[in-house]
């Protein structure tokens, strides 16, 4: 600890390790002057440093200075520290830093603090639901510095009310900081005054977005609601300033020439970025495997403004029809992109594969190369299903090189199946506009073979990169993936016996475990109901240098390395397996690339959540007309107050309130998913097919109303459930998965 200190300040101070191990040691709360005595910290010099190092500390909810001016283990003072989670009802949860049980905050507890601060709070207690209570003992960091929202003035009085309905205190506008806002316009407001006990925050607006629902404002307020980095500063401007769309001479010299090779990428339609190419062959004995990724490495240097801007994104956001970039156009567009008939540089995966599937060998080359076509996913479809006659003279040169990819596939995939990865057949829609930016339509999203035949390729380069990796004991981040915790194993159990099935595998089933069981219901009625409690009941993927293997796809080492123009993730690894290849020594420790992994891990729930929020206030807005029509739906959400629908046709979905399921008091069993009445016995659960009607459509809260008509087939009578306590939720509505144009693993 002490060498790492001394390489990292010119006048080293004691490590935090060290002032946590003597407060342990001294097992009390201790003075400045005697804590810095006993770490032999001494001079004005030293004192201050040391004094920045304790307030870091305290920032950081490790250690806590009391009343008394004494500092102690936070810890031992039954302290927890963590991020404010608010709900809009007004109360909300602090969820610790570190494992423990989440910690109930009333709303006089919230009235001080923001959804997103992280704060200090000490226990206080169990509430009448079993829920630990807390208090908040003091704000560490302020999350929010400026907030979106709609400019109001009742009575005269200026506000702005969030547009994050977990941000339920309103902004105090004082005249004359209102920037020249009207009534009803959506603003950005700075905070110059956080809320206490006893007031609410005040601030000035900064930024005047446009009316209440003039098209792409709902981007607008996303954006700024989840704080999505969105406009390139001067200095990022400055560097990419002298790039051009060629790629310099120089560059290419040294790496492996590629350009001979009929690489092809294969993408959507409407893509506007290509950072993978692919290349196939066959010898009779093995398949010969190229995926050559854009090297964005080569531009984005660590240190640079460019590279702390990209990190700071850490991924570009996927809005209907729109995107915020993690990189700028000329090199998401131009350089980084593998467009056709022109030079690229690259780095790629040649891998040789054997006719079970299994990877016999791999290497990973710099290299240039010089994409022969770009294909879509439909014509590459009419080339090898439907044998278009048309476009496979069109492509004569790589139609061979395709039949070999899509045989390749064929193997890959059995292998898949035979490993037992998890593959969930769960709709996807796309949601197609006019041209006045309305929904038109939400149509479902095709899938072929040669989506299937690119996500096989790309999985195939992930998981070399990943091995790589591994073999070299490179910090870097690994893409995983945990099985069930015990809790929701115990649920989906429970529900699965009530149906008449079981999960094999025990306390730790595997993904193969749930394979076989997808396999085996996949002609039921009641599938996708079963499929999406299989999905719920795993963990969210994440990226983290702790290796523990991707569970769903059954692979025991995968990292992401195919988007580097749109994932930063991708560019680490990417720096990481060219140190290895110039056999330098890894560029970063361990604690940064964990650091790195649960930052890039919350960009990308922020895009997730942000992408959800836009397509919930268009499909709200869709429905506007529709107030009064009824639909087919089935139940796709089941909850303490009320059932969400999704309309089978429209695709949109949303609340049957429990006060409109009828004359009975209703109780929610979390395990089955269900809605039981006490005195009906009357069941609604998860899967069931219902008939609805539009009641109402709120767009400020995003929400749509139902009522249920007529027969309802599905739901049925039964047992009363078990009376369970009802658990306050911190998230409202239950919100399904988005998948980005590839799908995300």
């Amino acid at each position: 600890m002490a060498e790492r200190e001394q390489q990292k300040y010119e006048h080293p101070v004691p490590s935090r390790e060290a002032i946590s191990a003597m407060l342990t040691e001294r097992n009390e709360p201790l003075p400045f002057q005697e804590l810095a005595n006993a770490l032999d910290v001494h001079g004005e010099r030293d004192e201050d440093a040391f004094n920045r190092r304790l307030r870091a500390m305290e920032r950081d909810g490790q250690i806590l200075k009391n009343r008394r001016g004494l500092y102690g283990l936070a810890n031992k003072m039954d302290m927890v520290s963590g991020r404010v989670s608010g709900h809009p009802d007004g109360f909300g949860f602090l969820i610790p830093d570190e494992e423990g049980e989440d910690l109930f905050l009333s709303p006089g507890e919230m009235r001080q603090v923001m959804h997103g601060d992280r704060v200090m709070a000490r226990v206080t207690g169990v509430d009448q639901r079993g829920r630990r209570e807390g208090a908040v003992v003091e704000v560490l960091e302020r999350t929010h510095k400026t907030v979106v929202g709609r400019y109001v003035m009742p009575n005269g009085a200026g506000f702005v009310v969030p547009e994050n309905k977990r941000i339920t205190q309103d902004i105090v506008i004082s005249r004359g900081d209102e920037n020249g806002a009207r009534v009803n316009q959506i603003v950005v407001a700075e905070i110059t005054s956080p809320p206490t006990r006893h007031r609410a925050p005040a601030g000035r607006v900064i930024e005047v977005l446009g009316d209440h629902m003039a098209p792409g404002m709902e981007i607008e307020v996303a954006i700024r609601a989840h704080d999505i980095p969105h406009v390139w500063p001067q200095e990022v401007r400055d560097e990419v300033d002298g790039l051009t769309p060629q790629v310099p001479a120089h560059a290419s010299e040294g790496r492996f020439d590629l350009r001979e090779i009929p690489l092809v990428t294969i993408d959507g339609e409407d893509a506007r970025d290509f950072d993978d190419a692919v290349f196939a062959e066959h010898d009779g004995r093995q398949w010969r495997l190229i995926v050559a990724i854009a090297d964005v490495s080569y531009y984005v240097k660590p240190g640079t403004a460019l590279d702390h801007e990209a990190y700071q994104r850490g991924n570009s956001v996927y809005f209907p029809q729109n995107v915020i970039p993690m990189l700028p156009e000329i090199l998401s567009n131009g350089l980084c992109s593998i467009n056709p008939k022109v030079d690229r540089l690259c780095m790629a995966c040649e891998m040789q594969i054997d006719a079970a599937g299994n990877i016999s060998r791999y290497r990973f080359l710099e290299a240039v190369m010089r994409s022969r076509a770009r294909l879509t996913y439909t014509r590459v479809a009419s080339i090898l299903t439907d044998k278009d006659a048309t476009l496979r003279n069109e492509y004569a040169d790589v139609v061979p090189h395709l039949e070999a990819l899509h045989g390749l596939y064929n193997i890959l995939h059995t292998s898949r199946m035979k490993r037992g990865a998890v593959d969930f057949e769960l709709p996807e829609t796309r949601i197609v506009f006019d041209e006045a930016r309305k929904i038109q339509q939400i149509v479902p999203q095709q899938r072929n073979d040669a989506h299937r035949l690119i996500e096989e390729c790309m999985l195939a380069a992930n998981v070399c990169a990943a091995e790589i990796l591994k073999k070299h004991k490179v910090p870097a981040p690994y893409r995983i993936h945990e099985g069930p915790t015990t809790e929701k194993l115990s649920n989906l159990r429970e529900f699965l016996s009530e149906i008449g099935l079981s999960l094999a595998g025990g306390d730790k089933p595997q993904a193969h475990h749930y394979s076989k069981l997808i396999k085996q219901v996949e002609k039921r009625t009641d599938s996708r109901l079963i499929q999406t409690v299989l999905l719920r009941s795993l963990s969210q993927a994440v990226y983290s240098p702790d290796n523990v293997g991707h569970f769903a796809l059954g692979y025991p080492n995968y990292t992401h390395f195919t988007s580097p123009i749109r994932r930063y993730p991708d560019l680490l690894v990417h720096r990481a397996i060219k140190g290895i290849l110039a056999k330098r020594p890894a560029e970063i420790t361990p604690e940064l690339a964990k650091q790195q992994g649960e930052h890039c891990s919350l960009t990308e729930r922020r895009a997730d959540e942000a992408t959800r929020e836009v397509t919930r206030w268009l499909k709200a807005e869709f429905m506007m007309d529709k107030i009064g029509e009824e639909f087919d739906g089935y139940i796709s959400g089941v909850t303490n107050f009320g059932i969400f629908v999704e309309l089978v046709e429209v695709y949109v979905d949303g609340l049957v309130h429990i006060t409109a399921l009828g004359n009975d008091y209703y109780h929610f069993d979390a395990a089955h998913h269900r809605l039981m009445g006490e005195r009906t016995r009357q069941i609604y659960r998860l899967g069931d097919k219902v008939r609805v009607r539009v009641m109402r459509v709120d767009l400020d809260e995003t929400k749509i109303d139902f009522e249920l008509v007529g027969v309802v087939t599905g739901a049925k009578t039964g047992k009363a459930p078990k009376q369970r306590r009802p658990e306050a939720k911190r998230n409202g509505k239950p919100s399904g998965k988005k998948r980005s144009r590839k799908r995300r693993r």
